[in-house]
């Protein structure tokens, strides 16, 4: 059956590598990509793209209706470090584009919705250790609340409204193909290219800072797997926890000196260690991996020597 899909915020770090994903599974005329600004030259040359603004509901519609679109893939946000330099910003970018998507497909314009949650909706007072999907959640950034919020705000529509709404809470995620956006984990990314540029990284998280993470294909593949999946598969309306692999900064330097042995790691802990310390270091996904089939294809190990190739070449 033919379907097609609209991608928000295509040009980020998730949606770029998600984009020539769902083109390659469903043919790149199948699938829209859009955000505020044009994309690297690959995603442009891919398919069609169309400027849009996330928090313009008719602009958004407008795109809906032209195209036919059945699925909408809101990956448009302003993510964690970022949010906390301007929250009021935030806030609107994050919240008003759900609204936007939630609202379409209450007037049923579009049939389904993938809206992308995080480990920032866990706080300070989350259990660290195998944090389960129900827990204490008292998020302490602007990210973290509007994420929390988005949540509570999906499962409303999904019960009020029977919208088919299907979310993952992400962990870090690490990628070649496009530089990080902000957040409080890029430095699982920036420490790749810095190994092979400069043969050494200044981290600004502690050497001990144990947060979980995840390969970006890993990503793509549970994103993509969640939308396929039966709808009554999908027993978590909120949003499911999603896990790969736990390491701090001083693993993953490890890591990179089996193959760059001469690496050196120093230590500059800044704003985003506190953000860093209020988040999970380990997270339980036995609901994910039991209600859809959830599997993880990469360690950190594998990661690794995946990611100095690709940089590499």
């Amino acid at each position: 059956m033919h379907k097609s899909i609209l991608i928000i915020g295509a040009c980020g770090q998730i949606g770029t590598e998600l984009t020539l994903a769902l083109r390659d599974k469903y043919g790149k005329d199948s699938v829209i990509a859009s955000d505020i600004r044009e994309g690297n030259s690959e995603l442009m040359a891919s398919g069609p793209f169309e400027l849009l603004d996330a928090t313009n509901y008719e602009a958004i519609e407008d795109v809906v209706m032209h195209y036919e679109i059945d699925e909408v893939y809101l990956m448009a946000a302003m993510l964690s470090a970022t949010a906390e330099k301007f929250p009021m910003r935030a806030w609107n970018l994050n919240m008003n584009s759900l609204f936007n998507v939630l609202n379409l497909a209450k007037e049923k314009k579009i049939s389904k919705i993938f809206w992308p949650s995080s480990i920032a909706v866990f706080g300070p007072n989350t259990p660290k250790i195998n944090t389960e999907q129900n827990t204490i959640m008292e998020p302490s950034t602007v990210y973290g609340i509007s994420k929390q919020s988005g949540e509570r705000w999906c499962e409303y529509y999904f019960k009020k409204y029977g919208v088919d709404v299907r979310s993952v809470r992400y962990p870090g995620l690490i990628s070649w193909k496009t530089l990080p956006g902000g957040g409080t984990t890029d430095y699982a990314v920036e420490i790749y290219h810095k190994a092979l540029s400069d043969k050494k990284y200044n981290c600004f998280l502690k050497e001990d800072t144990v947060l979980p993470m995840m390969f970006m294909d890993d990503a793509i593949r549970a994103t993509i797997d969640i939308m396929d999946s039966k709808p009554e598969q999908i027993k978590i309306r909120s949003s499911y926890n999603l896990a790969a692999m736990s390491f701090d900064p001083a693993e993953i330097a490890n890591s990179i000196r089996k193959h760059i042995p001469e690496f050196e790691i120093s230590y500059e802990p800044d704003f985003r260690q506190h953000i860093a310390d209020s988040w999970p270091s380990s997270i339980n996904d036995a609901d994910a991996q039991k209600d859809w089939g959830w599997k993880p294809k990469f360690d950190l190990d594998k990661t690794t020597k995946e990611m100095l190739k690709q940089l590499r070449s």
